[in-house]
């Protein structure tokens, strides 16, 4: 006993010790009404409106929106309907926060600063060990109660709910040592050990979702109740599966606050569900709904002959943007003892023919994609490792190839035909010199089984894509085979990691950071529903995300992304595609946008309809 009273009364002077250095570091901090994850935000306080929007946009009328899919939920941070969630309910990476909102707003137009809006201000320390934020006294639910300290509690009580709420929550929470009020307005994160300089920004990002609007007991269940939120529209119907619509909310709290002058222009917004991309472009023709992204480089440049662009009435636009590409890949599967080996994953990439693919299917609109991070600073293609780079490769204990060091590593060009003899002929002598052999036409493993796997694809281009590639594999011996799995199916088995190889892609950030956890890191490996689709597991590339999240300069931040990208391109955990440098969207001539696009490309949220 008397041993657990010393620990005990240790741990307590250790708390107290926390609370107080936590204390002296709130003392030195002044509340801001920005904060960016490098540098400085943009934007000083008492901006007028963010640059990228028509603060006169006309408002009114209606917009509908057209997407594939299905959906059955509207419970947006729910895991169990994370894939059939209802569009634009929160964090839509396309149509923005309709019902819910979180404490600060994101901008496009900067690679990671956060704008207050549910927060009006918020103080952090030089370490980043706390976060505080301070409600706006003027914020309200939709049903006109006032949104308090005690909401944002129960929201992060709620989201600790491990194996309930989406991942991403329970994994920045469990880096908090604690939560409480201060004052009457404000609430504070005060971090653990395990916590690093991305945590802030990342708790910025959270919903405020109304203590009195949900019960405890089911707040991780799916439903198709229309919840009471803080956003500038209500749901005011629901046919899961076909469509959902959005009304204005006329007593939006927030309408006049800098960050929403010019967004939030529709008076009802509409998004209509298709089952396909032919239904989808169809109904778009007959102006079922207004706008269409389009990444397809044979359709946008055949598809659009029909009268109703011939006439003016769609137009068609193609935006510049700073995005960094996407990475789009497919990937191998790691956990599968085909793939283990990283000089057989080398050899099986370099015999995807990007030349003759996008010569012959996507009418050359593509650029090769051969790093993690590629049309952007942070990108280590042409660009030899940096002392810093050097240093920290070094710590991580790691042997990287002297070209793909010195930024000159590129995956061999091709004649175009499909069949190039030397690409052909490097790719086998690597296999070979890994112990595989031909029998009988064959290329068989050392343990004399045939090298055969499975593509798994989920629509017509990609099936194209996989049969070129697998034509190019059959010249030296390799069976690829292709299964195409329709949406449920092929969801399922993504979720599960029940494949060799499949079709996905990672949009481009300008600030990666905590999200790599979840794409390239060891925990979630085996994970089901992660996004490391390749099963990566490896020390060095966790240590890298480490420096990523904790570099303090840009410099530094830089120097270990640049790093971290030479790691993955030296895994060689995918066959990397292709990516497009614009934007392509037709839309009706009735919706415009403002005159300046953002740094991450057209903002639809800033859209509006013409009186």
């Amino acid at each position: 006993m008397p041993k657990a009273r010393t620990v005990l009364r240790a741990s307590l002077s250790a708390l107290f010790m926390l609370a107080g250095v936590t204390d002296l570091h709130a003392q030195d901090a002044a509340p801001a009404h920005a904060i960016a994850m490098h540098g400085a935000p943009a934007l000083d306080a008492g901006f007028a409106s963010f640059p990228f929007v028509n603060p006169d946009a006309p408002k009114g009328g209606r917009m509908v929106y057209g997407v594939v899919g299905d959906f059955d939920n509207l419970n947006p941070v729910t895991v169990r309907g994370a894939l059939t969630t209802a569009r634009g309910i929160f964090a839509d990476t396309e149509f923005g926060n309709l019902v819910f909102e979180p404490l600060m707003l994101r901008s496009p137009d900067e690679p990671f600063t956060l704008y207050g809006l549910l927060a009006e201000s918020v103080t952090t320390d030089a370490e980043r060990s706390f976060v505080e934020f301070q409600l706006d006294p003027r914020a309200r639910f939709s049903d006109g109660a006032p949104v308090r300290v005690k909401d944002v509690l129960f929201t992060t009580q709620m989201l600790q709910q491990q194996g309930v709420v989406r991942p991403q929550y329970t994994s920045w929470l469990s880096r908090v040592a604690r939560i409480e009020k201060v004052g009457e307005r404000g609430v504070r994160f005060t971090f653990n050990e395990r916590a690093d300089r991305e945590l802030p920004l990342l708790l910025a990002g959270l919903p405020v979702f109304p203590e009195h609007g949900f019960e405890r007991d089911t707040f991780g269940n799916t439903t198709l109740r229309p919840l009471v939120g803080s956003g500038p529209y209500r749901i005011a119907t629901v046919e899961p599966g076909q469509r959902i619509v959005y009304r204005r909310n006329p007593d939006y709290w927030a309408r006049d606050l800098p960050v929403k002058r010019g967004l939030d222009n529709y008076d009802e917004i509409v998004v209509e569900y298709f089952r396909d991309a032919n239904s989808q472009f169809e109904a778009f023709k007959k102006g079922i709904f207004y706008l269409y992204p389009d990444a397809n480089p044979r359709h946008w440049r055949t598809a659009y002959g029909f009268p109703a662009v011939t006439q003016g009435h769609i137009i068609r636009e193609t935006f510049a943007t700073g995005r960094p590409a996407v990475l789009n890949a497919m990937f191998f599967n790691t956990r599968r003892e085909t793939f283990a080996n990283p000089q057989v994953r080398r050899a099986l990439a370099m015999l995807f023919d990007f030349e003759w693919a996008n010569a012959n299917l996507y009418y050359d609109a593509f650029r090769r994609t051969s790093g993690f991070f590629d049309n952007t600073e942070l990108s280590s293609l042409d660009r030899p490792a940096s002392a810093g780079e050097r240093a920290l490769i070094e710590r991580l204990g790691v042997d990287i190839p002297s070209d793909i060091l010195s930024g000159t590593w590129r995956q061999p060009v091709s004649d175009g035909t499909g069949g190039d003899r030397a690409v052909l002929r490097a790719a086998t002598d690597l296999l070979l010199a890994q112990g595989y052999r031909f029998d009988g036409g064959r290329l068989v493993r050392p343990d004399g089984a045939p090298l055969t796997f499975e593509i798994l694809v989920q629509n017509l281009d990609q099936q194209r894509t996989a049969l070129a590639y697998a034509r190019t594999l059959a010249r030296i011996g390799v069976a690829a085979n292709i299964r195409q799995a329709d949406d449920a199916q092929y969801q399922l088995r993504k979720q599960t990691f029940d494949y060799d190889m499949l079709f996905s892609a990672f949009n481009g950030t300008l600030s990666p950071g905590a999200e790599q956890v979840g794409r390239w890191g060891s925990a979630a490996r085996n994970a089901p529903g992660s996004f490391n689709y390749a099963g990566v597991a490896d020390p060095a590339v966790d240590a890298a995300i480490d420096a990523i999240v904790g570099a303090r300069t840009r410099e530094d931040y830089v120097d270990a992304v640049r790093a971290y990208d030479r790691l993955l391109i030296s895994g060689f955990y995918v066959v990397p595609l292709y990516y497009l440098t614009d934007q392509w969207l037709a839309r009706w001539s009735f919706i415009e946008h403002p005159d300046r696009i953002p740094l991450t490309g057209y903002y639809l949220p800033a859209f509006w309809r013409a009186p």
